[in-house]
């Protein structure tokens, strides 16, 4: 297992982070929040196209899942509003790659509501019937990778409407999906392939999650720093350091965690499953504390609605819950390392 970041990776990181800090700086994200806008095409665009993350997962194209999750850490560092997860992540593991959703001149989702779930689709003679509830990058979805009653996969491009929620994380919308007698496509009828899926989502969100607790942390540090109380900075205060420390090794826990999620599903590791389980219930209560330690020590500032510190808690606190809880994925662990209850 290598926890490091390879040169390609650093480097695919510097030209994400270059990209998002041009096309979506935070003041960016802050503004199209307020105005009530969904995902910047623009920027999908620029990522997807020109850069070429949305083919990231697809071996034969030169990506890997490690690249993935570096890519997710800054699209967590920057809340950029794009739909990365659904599409490049999630769809496209459920499909094995699929090369209209690699090139990014089209998008995909999984349809299953964003905190999981069992599917409630049905299939009769080819033909989809059901609603899906707050399925997240539905909104922008070209096309939809259903599972149905009994963990087979269809895909489906035209006959279902997409009504949009009121999402606690504004930066990632979510929709309710109706498909009415839409027509199909049969992907596969193994469940393994959807299990897959979730298992390969749930163990990249603990990237995005740590790009969450970064930025936190980073920006905390960077305020304490030059915010002066009684004549000397915030930071040299012992009590506001401990409580950076401790955040500090939390983080630095979490990035420990994902690096080695991500490693596990690269190579397809026997014990993916479990490291996968560690990473999704450490990692997304890292991101919260983060938020609220970032909330909580830029004092007054931090509980205005024109400081970005808000966003980051809510779209940590709905990555917590996204694709099982911590909770879930601690039962899991404990299963799959033979733990007595």
């Amino acid at each position: 297992m290598n926890l490091l970041y390879s040169e390609i990776e650093e480097e695919l990181r510097a030209s994400v982070r270059d990209l998002l800090h041009d096309r979506s700086p935070i003041e960016a994200v802050l503004a199209r929040v307020s105005a009530d806008q969904g995902y910047d095409p623009a920027l999908w665009r620029a990522l997807a196209v020109e850069l070429g993350v949305a083919g990231l997962q697809d071996p034969a194209a030169g990506g890997s899942l490690r690249e993935v999750a570096v890519v997710l850490e800054e699209l967590g560092r920057s809340l950029a509003p794009t739909p990365f997860l659904g599409s490049a992540v999630l769809a496209t593991a459920a499909l094995g790659g699929d090369e209209r959703l690699a090139s990014g001149e089209r998008t995909g989702t999984l349809v299953l509501p964003f905190s999981g779930g069992a599917p409630s689709v049905r299939e009769t003679g080819g033909r989809l019937t059901g609603r899906v509830t707050s399925v997240a990058d539905a909104l922008t979805a070209d096309l939809l990778v259903v599972p149905v009653v009994g963990g087979a996969l269809w895909v489906v491009e035209r006959g279902f409407t997409v009504t949009p929620r009121t999402s606690l994380d504004q930066t990632r919308p979510l929709a309710d999906v109706v498909l009415d007698d839409a027509p199909g496509q049969l992907v596969t009828e193994d469940p393994a392939v959807l299990e897959h899926a979730l298992l390969t989502g749930a163990g990249l969100l603990a990237s995005e999650q740590l790009g969450i607790a970064e930025w936190c942390l980073t920006t905390t540090v960077e305020y304490l720093r030059e915010r002066r109380q009684f004549n000397r900075p915030l930071g040299s205060f012992q009590a506001l350091k401990h409580r950076l420390a401790d955040l500090w090794l939390e983080v630095v826990g979490a990035r420990a965690a994902a690096r080695a999620a991500a490693d596990a599903l690269a190579s397809e590791a026997a014990d993916a499953p479990l490291l996968v389980a560690v990473a999704a219930s450490h990692c997304g209560t890292v991101a919260v504390r983060a938020a609220e330690e970032c909330i909580q020590l830029h004092g007054g500032i931090g509980m205005t609605w024109e400081h970005p510190a808000h966003l980051y808690l809510k779209r940590a606190k709905a990555d917590q819950l996204a694709l099982g809880t911590p909770g879930h994925h601690r039962a899991r662990l404990a299963e799959l390392a033979n733990l007595p209850a």
